[in-house]
């Protein structure tokens, strides 16, 4: 049986975030660049939610391509980074050693988040499975590419290799699976609240406006009431 009928679950999987960096972020045209660094740092606090290892990896930081996103960064404080001078991660032995590390406890599903598309992803994920048992999800809305055309033919080449496409929400529900986990039920929502757009907004709404929750600001100033201007 294949691997992949497998759902993804914390126990069975790693993350590798690759070359989150602004000049290759400046490259990207494929989605929005906001929308991007969104979906990337919600994939991170996702990682970070359900204890899934996270792998962060650069490529030419002071010469060329400039540090890590400070908000991905932030959610993993203490970890490394490991920095290349291949646009393949998989030629650094850094990189191969973190994930095997982690696929020696059953991490063989590696989570993919990284720039670009067509180049930095599709040659790591080529030969990762090449050498390895290991296998690949791309998250097509936490990457990007120089253009549309350029981030779906590689997700294209991806995929008929081998490669399994996700988004990052899907990564996080399928991590969570069961709502009755009451353990990562209230993170898995505010994950979703800030990140996940007008879905996160109708979850605002829910709790407040439906079930009385407090609002999740901590907004100190009055409402005050409607007050008609003389004509």
């Amino acid at each position: 049986m294949s691997g992949k009928l497998e759902v993804l679950t914390p126990q069975n999987s790693q993350v590798i975030f690759i070359d989150h960096q602004p000049q290759m972020a400046f490259g990207v045209q494929s989605l929005d660049r906001q929308v991007l660094k969104n979906n990337t740092v919600a994939l991170a606090k996702s990682a970070k939610v359900f204890d899934v290892p996270a792998t962060i990896t650069t490529v030419e930081t002071t010469s060329f391509s400039g540090h890590t996103y400070p908000e991905l960064l932030d959610v993993f404080p203490d970890h490394d980074i490991l920095e290349r001078t291949s646009m393949n991660s998989w030629d650094d032995q850094k990189v191969r050693d973190a994930l095997a590390k982690h696929a020696a406890d059953g991490r063989k599903k590696v989570v993919v988040s990284g720039l670009w598309t067509e180049v930095c992803n599709t040659t790591f994920s080529l030969s990762c499975m090449h050498d390895t048992d290991y296998e690949i999800y791309m998250v097509a809305d936490a990457s990007g590419g120089t253009t549309a055309e350029a981030h779906e033919r590689a997700m294209d080449r991806m995929v008929q290799a081998g490669v399994v496409p996700v988004t990052w929400q899907q990564v996080m529900l399928e991590w969570q699976r069961d709502w009755a986990r009451r353990e990562t039920y209230d993170p898995v929502m505010d994950i979703a609240r800030e990140h996940s757009g007008a879905y996160g907004m109708g979850v605002d709404y829910a709790y407040t406006m439906v079930h009385g929750a407090e609002d999740r600001t901590h907004h100190t100033g009055k409402t005050l009431d409607p007050v008609p201007a003389e004509s």
